[in-house]
């Protein structure tokens, strides 16, 4: 008897024959591709036909949430009201967290025990008295003079020139005030170089024609409440054209091959995709989908992101234009921004290596269509 599949290899799956019945094969030779009978290809089509992957794991998710409700019914009514007396956010610090179990047993009149246990703060951290370090403040202004002063320096570098001042302080101090502190080392621009042919050096497949070679990779960032998310941004090296940037909070190899699915059957496959060595992009089922569409993987050596330099320049163009100037209050505000803005970058940002014009530009489109991220006025 053989393994039965997952949610996500079925939907895998019949996304393969989607995309072998869009190039003209039959269907029995594109259910016979992926392995099973037609009559189980049928029953999976009825079952997962038009669901994601993400919907996928939703529902599984959605399972045991259930089962994970009934074992705490009895201990739910208390906790939500012990969670709803904390400010909102995450508590990660010691101290955030001992000013928040105070809140509660004093609005709620619980124990210290319980609070500490659905909090997640330790009773002895609790009971602990908070001392002050000493020359805290002092040490606070050199490091922000020291920002300022050498202004691409990390905090590392920063921690280095204060122990030649005679500070006794470690890295993590350091690191510390430097987040508490908001510091960062603003966005370098670093020079291309070309790329050589002696040793040490890599040799790039350039791409010559639409479809000829994609590129993907992927982008972090987070919203106002500080949670992270991630964009999967993929872009038609010849062309410019940014094809997809799925956002979500998590990504996996699964998703990745969900949303090239979508772009084979609206663009069809390309004949070559770079990436890194991300698990996400490395992954046997991912590679396995590929190579059964004779798509061919490039990746780039490690530690050599000018390899892929298109997907890196557009990546510094979505953070530099985008991500460093709007305020994300939730996902679905992130995903509809980032959406627009990359209609913005297809059909009318100029582009300097096309000659200043975009990498499909509104003339192709109907004429009613307008991009919904518009230019400020000057």
């Amino acid at each position: 008897m053989g393994k039965r599949a997952k949610p996500e290899e079925i939907i895998a799956k019949l996304r393969e024959v989607e995309v072998r019945l869009s190039r003209g094969e039959t269907i029995t030779h594109a259910v016979r591709a992926i392995g099973v009978t037609e009559q189980t290809f049928y029953r999976w089509r009825k079952e997962y036909g038009g669901l994601r992957v993400g919907q996928a794991k939703r529902m599984t998710e959605i399972e045991k949430e259930n089962a994970r409700l009934r074992r705490a019914v009895s201990d739910l009514t208390l906790d939500n009201q012990i969670l709803q007396e904390v400010v909102r956010g995450k508590l990660l610090s010691p101290s955030r967290k001992r000013v928040a179990v105070d809140h509660v047993v004093d609005e709620l009149d619980v124990s210290v025990r319980r609070a500490c246990r659905v909090i997640g703060q330790h009773r002895s951290t609790q009971r602990r008295e908070k001392t002050p370090r000493h020359h805290e403040g002092e040490l606070t202004a050199a490091i922000i003079s020291l920002a300022e002063r050498f202004g691409r320096y990390g905090y590392r570098r920063i921690t280095a020139l204060l122990r030649e001042a005679g500070w006794s302080v470690s890295t993590g101090r350091v690191y510390r005030i430097w987040r508490r502190e908001g510091l960062k080392v603003p966005q370098k621009q670093p020079k291309r170089g070309r790329l050589w042919l002696n040793d040490g050096s890599c040799v790039r497949l350039r791409p010559a024609h639409k479809g000829h070679v994609w590129s993907y990779d992927f982008v972090q960032d987070r919203t106002q409440d500080g949670k992270v998310f991630r964009m999967l941004c993929v872009i038609d090296e010849f062309t410019r054209e940014c094809l997809a940037i799925r956002v979500e909070r998590r990504l996996n190899s699964r998703d990745v091959l969900d949303a090239l699915g979508e772009l084979f059957l609206e663009y069809g496959p390309p004949d070559h995709i770079r990436s890194d060595n991300r698990p996400e992009f490395i992954a046997t089922a991912l590679r396995e989908w590929l190579e059964a569409l004779d798509v061919r993987t490039l990746y780039i050596e490690p530690g050599s992101p000018w390899e892929n330099g298109y997907c890196e320049s557009f990546n510094s163009k979505l953070r530099d234009e985008l991500l460093t100037r709007e305020i994300f209050y939730d996902l679905r505000e992130a995903q509809v921004l980032i959406e627009n803005w990359r209609l913005f970058y297809n059909t009318a940002r100029p582009h300097s290596s096309l000659g200043y014009k975009p990498p499909a530009p509104r003339t192709i489109l109907p004429a009613t269509f307008m991009p919904p991220y518009r230019l400020e006025a000057a």
